[in-house]
């Protein structure tokens, strides 16, 4: 336990390093709160806790939006891996799940084992609600897309912070895995309906 307990710090660690300077949408504290909420969803599924937490760690490590190419990035983490863990197994099922969980616009595989399932609805959970609308927010502003923008027959549809939500977050309470993850989600898709509904109330000038 001792052991494992010394490679998730050096995984912090690791993640910690690799996000100085990035935007607050993929940054070390997005990455914390899935390794959080991977512990989390773990323990109440009946998950394998240390898979779960180092792959949530890990992830975004290979995320293809933070990397010049998918492939390095990968076999960088999988060197990272075979210098800190001497199971190989446990090192293919990390890389599995992390090569399988990105979003890409809800056409990705399934997941085929129980922690693969739960790191990716921890990590589709910081994507919802509060945060999720936070970090929608954050990063347009990063990337410079505009807050909203009403529809217009004569006017080509362009990618804005609120778009974003019908791209994307509203989707993803209906692709969680997990039972205990499908509960949050639901609380928080309401959340972000009402909140839909407020923004437009005033983007409108509503009382």
């Amino acid at each position: 336990m001792t052991e494992k307990y010394d490679i998730i710090e050096k995984a912090k660690h690791k993640a910690w390093e690799f996000f100085e300077g990035a935007d607050p949408a993929h940054d070390y504290w997005h990455t914390h709160r899935v390794a959080v909420w991977a512990v989390e969803l773990a323990e109440e599924e009946g998950a394998d806790v240390f898979i779960c937490e180092i792959t949530a760690w890990l992830h975004d490590l290979a995320d293809k939006k933070l990397n010049h190419s998918e492939e390095e990035a990968i076999n960088h983490v999988r060197d990272w891996l075979q210098t800190h863990l001497e199971n190989d197994k446990e090192i293919e099922q990390i890389i599995d799940i992390i090569e399988t969980m990105s979003y890409r616009n809800g056409n990705n595989s399934s997941m085929s084992t129980l922690e693969g399932k739960v790191v990716q609805d921890a990590d589709r959970l910081d994507a919802i609600g509060a945060i999720g609308i936070a970090r929608a927010f954050a990063y347009a502003g990063a990337i410079g897309e505009q807050l909203h923008i009403p529809a217009s027959p004569d006017q080509e549809k362009r990618r804005t912070a609120i778009e974003h939500f019908y791209d994307k977050l509203l989707r993803l309470k209906s692709l969680m895995n997990t039972d205990t993850a499908i509960d949050i989600a639901n609380k928080r898709q309401r959340y972000m309906v009402n909140y839909l509904e407020q923004f437009y109330s005033e983007w409108e000038g509503k009382l």
